[in-house]
């Protein structure tokens, strides 16, 4: 990827492109963006419209029903929708609350301080190789650990650090990369059963619910390489669940953080930092205090 990217200056920012994804090195940050559409294009046909000034993808499911994804002129979303062979629709997220935005990515940063935990550590971050089903499942569907006063759009979530941390999640310690590979092996697919079951689970009480795929790699390497791994990592555990497990993928949303969440704080090639974490983050969407 690395010799195919494109880097430009803008407005005193770094723009990197490169396929299928959009590297922002704004200030102290650097952020990383793909389009989700493409996941879905797994299912079936699709078709893409412009509309003004958002593109709409829309996806031919199979057995009928489809997934439609509105994203603005930047390419931040706007809006997820299942429609049933019957034509009923289900919003899965919809971000046209906050109105037309033209900010730069780092001020979709929400500063809050970090939440207070008042459950065992082992329940908060909860590792899926030790974990029993219920446990999972329990994790995955759990309210905020903090009241949510308000809701954020999904651009929101995936750049605050402290308002994801209101929300419990599953390490899958089960499922590790090889050093620079986004791969899952196929061997590895069995190890994501308890996930899929849980979130298939969860879906089937809430269509709405909506979980976030998180991928994360060493310390080994360049933070924009490590930052792109990361994303595809994410993306990659989540067209397994639907491939393998039918887990509906609009239901999912993938964020890649690179190195920057460390499970285990080394600067040298570490296996355990090469992972990926699920959380559900439907409350923050919606603003609920409550599942």
């Amino acid at each position: 990827m690395r010799e195919r990217r494109r880097e430009v200056e803008e407005g005193g920012r770094t723009v990197i492109q490169e396929p299928g994804r959009v590297i922002v090195r704004d200030r102290d940050r650097v952020f990383i963006r793909h389009d989700e559409a493409e996941r879905f294009e797994e299912l079936g046909q699709a078709r893409r419209e412009r509309r003004g000034s958002e593109t709409v993808t829309i996806v031919e499911r199979p057995g009928g029903g489809q997934v439609i994804t509105v994203v603005d002129e930047d390419g931040r979303l706007v809006r997820r929708i299942r429609r049933t062979p019957e034509g009923r629709e289900v919003v899965i997220i919809d971000n046209s609350f906050a109105g037309p935005r033209r900010r730069a990515i780092y001020e979709e940063v929400v500063e809050l301080p970090p939440p207070q935990i008042r459950i065992p550590r082992e329940r908060y971050i909860v590792e899926a190789e030790s974990a029993p089903p219920d446990l999972i499942y329990e994790t995955l569907s759990a309210p905020p650990v903090e009241p949510i006063r308000e809701r954020y759009t999904l651009d929101q979530v995936r750049y605050s650090p402290n308002l994801r941390a209101r929300m419990r999640s599953v390490d899958l310690d089960t499922v590790n990369f090889e050093s620079g590979s986004w791969e899952v092996t196929p061997d590895q697919a069995p190890r994501l059963s308890a996930i899929a079951q849980a979130i298939n689970r969860a879906v089937a009480q809430n269509p709405q619910e909506v979980f976030l795929i998180e991928g994360h790699t060493d310390a080994v390497g360049s933070d924009i390489d490590n930052l792109s791994l990361s994303d595809r990592r994410a993306q990659s555990v989540a067209a397994l669940l639907t491939r393998v497990y039918r887990v509906p993928p609009e239901n999912l949303t993938t964020q890649g953080y690179g190195e920057q969440y460390l499970k285990v704080n080394t600067q040298e090639a570490a296996r355990e930092n090469r992972r990926v974490t699920v959380r559900r983050i439907t409350p923050l969407l919606q603003g609920q205090a409550q599942r």
